[in-house]
């Protein structure tokens, strides 16, 4: 009789499919990750827009003739 051989196939199985869901999980981080650079370059440029109208109106709206009267 032959001893018995132990297979390491399941064990070899068990490291590629780790190995895959790391990968996997990296792929994901890093897209998301460029989602959301994108999404706050999208925001940060439009409220910078928002910002620089509404400076604009109030800059425009303000009475600088009085400023040395009550001096």
């Amino acid at each position: 009789m032959e001893p018995e051989q132990k297979s390491n196939g399941a064990l070899v199985g068990l490291v590629v499919i780790i190995i895959i869901l790391v990968l996997g999980g990296a792929y994901l981080w890093k897209n998301s990750m460029k989602e959301r650079a994108k999404l706050e370059n999208t925001n940060i440029t439009s409220s910078n827009t928002d910002d620089s109208i509404d400076l604009n109106a109030e800059i425009d709206s303000l009475d600088l003739e009085s400023l040395d009267s009550e001096i």
